[in-house]
């Protein structure tokens, strides 16, 4: 990274992501969320079927989870019967199934949507943004970061901005997708000490993600993080060795304070009734040993006497 960052210049990312069309005017580094209708051609048997199998579950599984009989679900799969508004929603939610994916399958048996989709800047979720921006900025001086469903950066804290000072501005035009960031050659791939370890956690991550959801673009995104070179100094370097192997994977930065050694912990909202809000995680970063701890610090003192300095 380079040692002479300042907070010009997370000022700078923040105007580069601002001042993009598709970005709204309420916050640093924020991106709303699609609004478009829901629409399906499929029968809601197909999706029935489909998310079934995804969840390993035999007709007579799921019939006995929602009590019903394996005659009635055959039935409704193959489109012989057609379920209620309050089948389909009963079937979705012994299935797992995410807010959004419910809303299609209501539509798919001819059903308005339940779930609210609302865009990041609606005034009804005013409250839920001033959450996410308490929590982010709590954590300083320990970096953190708000993402959607696909990994889009939707909000950072400062000290999450001055770790991707150094990262080619292409990467950080909207909508910014934080996994192709920290893999990306041109991103933060070059500064990761343990990359293949890294990288290997990630895409385990987003397959799992990808069999609790069945989303094509997370999958798509496995393949391309999987085609990233590895950086040569990072195909050289030795396995890391450190305390918490087993427990977490850490991520091992290169940075001006030295080499930061990060967990990280991911928090979702509770009991979501909003499409938009059922898929916002934060991703919050804690140091793994003492001396990250205070290299952390370190670095947001030079970040506030920077900002003395300019103002």
């Amino acid at each position: 990274m380079n040692a002479g960052f300042r907070k010009d210049r997370a000022q700078s990312i923040t105007s580069e992501v601002m001042e993009d069309e598709r970005a709204p005017r309420y916050g640093p580094l924020m991106t709303t969320a699609s609004t478009r209708p829901v629409t399906t051609d499929r029968h809601v048997g197909d999706y029935l079927r489909e998310w079934r199998q995804r969840r390993r579950l035999s007709q007579m599984d799921l019939a006995l989870e929602a009590e019903i009989s394996t005659r009635h679900l055959s039935f409704l799969e193959t489109g012989r019967s057609q379920p209620s508004r309050e089948m389909v929603l009963l079937l979705a939610e012994k299935l797992d199934m995410p807010l959004r994916e419910r809303n299609i399958m209501l539509v798919s048996a001819g059903f308005a949507p339940v779930y609210s989709q609302r865009s990041l800047d609606d005034p009804a979720l005013v409250s839920m943004r001033q959450a996410v921006d308490l929590v982010l900025k709590g954590h300083d001086p320990y970096p953190a970061l708000a993402v959607d469903r696909h990994w889009s950066l939707v909000s950072a804290n400062e000290a999450l901005v001055s770790l991707i000072g150094d990262v080619d501005p292409v990467l950080m035009k909207p909508p910014v997708n934080v996994l192709r960031l920290s893999i990306h050659p041109a991103g933060l791939a070059r500064r990761i000490v343990n990359f293949t370890e890294w990288r290997n956690h990630l895409v385990h991550r987003l397959h799992r993600q990808v069999d609790a959801t069945g989303d094509a673009v997370l999958a798509a995104l496995i393949e391309e993080l999987r085609s990233y070179p590895t950086p040569d100094a990072a195909a050289r370097a030795p396995k890391t060795n450190h305390d918490h192997a087993g427990i977490v994977v850490p991520l091992q930065l290169h940075t001006e304070e030295g080499v930061l050694t990060l967990f990280s912990t991911t928090t979702i909202f509770g009991t979501p009734v909003d499409v938009t809000l059922s898929e916002l995680a934060i991703e919050a970063f804690f140091p793994a040993d003492p001396e990250t701890g205070s290299a952390l610090r370190r670095l947001a003192e030079k970040r506030q006497a920077a900002a003395a300095m300019a103002g």
